[in-house]
């Protein structure tokens, strides 16, 4: 027995402690598109930095400046799960479909890093939490079953998922960004490739595995993750960067709307989608029961366009994974 015969079977006994009979889901992947990877050079400023492009808030930015740093090693997580599953599969466009999901994911690391190097030149604590996400990953997510790892993949993407729509759906957020393009033009990006790749990492999982109970828990340390510790990340910024803040009363003020702009039920991040986020615990919940493709055309149409869009005048490239035969 060769050696990749003999790997092909301990994947698959260790894939099946894991999964329990009839749970994996068979689905017809013929009509779906597939999906670019695109390359950019925003040539970041330090010099030019809002720090408060969120809503012109300190505290609600500070939430997205730690999510900018922490996601780069999630995004890494979820290349190293990707391209581990990706060899199971046996259907060409789903496995084009995740190599167009490793190719997005490794541009946004590569992306929010360099936008990283701008936050830590302003006085954020980029160095310690790079520090302590690198422990958390190297001693925690990343030691964990690739099954898990698969799981826990689906969850992060879930979240991502339930961002981008809530960006989609405000477009008046990054209208308030007048003196910064390149970071409206950043998370603008990250927005529309996340919601475009939203349910592949979804479709693997239901592919390879369709453990409900396995599912919740990656969805759990999901929840985890970009809610809670994410946020004591964000919170922690404004005093890290100018320890006033304890007694400044303006900040206070900030803290009590930013607080409303995360968590409002009517029109917080977390707060107005929380039906959302809790629609991956039906059974038969799938991404796409969430239709953001009119979103996504106008979108496009808009900031990818060679006349004037916001996107186009800092992409270098864009390439479309080939199909190959199983």
């Amino acid at each position: 027995m060769n050696a990749k015969v003999i790997t092909s079977s301990t994947k698959g006994s260790f894939f099946s402690k894991f999964q329990t009979k009839n749970q994996a889901v068979t689905r017809d992947f013929s009509q779906k598109d597939l999906i670019p990877i695109r390359h950019f050079d925003f040539k970041f400023d330090a010099n030019k930095l809002n720090d408060t492009f969120f809503q012109h808030s300190v505290l609600a930015s500070a939430y997205f400046e730690a999510l900018s740093i922490f996601l780069t090693f999630g995004e890494d997580l979820v290349i190293e799960t990707a391209r581990y599953h990706r060899d199971f599969l046996t259907d060409p466009i789903l496995k084009a479909r995740v190599t167009a999901l490793i190719g997005q994911e490794a541009i946004h690391s590569k992306i929010h890093d360099e936008w990283n190097e701008v936050l830590k030149k302003n006085d954020f604590p980029v160095t310690l939490y790079r520090f302590l996400a690198k422990n958390v990953f190297d001693y925690g997510f990343l030691k964990l079953p690739q099954p898990v790892k698969l799981s826990l993949m689906a969850g992060i993407e879930h979240f991502t998922a339930v961002l981008a729509q809530f960006m989609m759906e405000r477009e008046d957020i990054f209208d308030m960004i007048t003196d910064d393009d390149k970071t409206k033009a950043l998370w603008q990006w990250h927005m529309l490739e996340e919601s475009e790749h939203k349910d592949i990492a979804y479709d693997v999982y239901q592919t390879l595995s369709g453990n409900y109970a396995l599912r919740m828990g990656g969805f759990a340390m999901a929840t985890v993750t970009i809610i809670f510790l994410v946020s004591l990340g964000g919170l922690l910024i404004p005093f890290i960067r100018k320890p006033s803040n304890f007694i400044r009363p303006s900040f206070w003020k900030d803290a009590r709307r930013s607080v409303g702009l995360m968590f409002s039920p009517q029109y917080g991040v977390y707060g107005s989608t929380v039906k959302h986020i809790l629609d991956y615990v039906r059974p038969d919940f799938h991404p796409n029961d969430h239709d953001t493709s009119e979103y996504l055309e106008y979108y496009k149409a808009k900031l990818l366009n060679k006349a004037d869009g916001l996107l186009a005048r800092y992409m270098t490239k864009e390439i479309y994974p080939k199909i190959k035969a199983a």
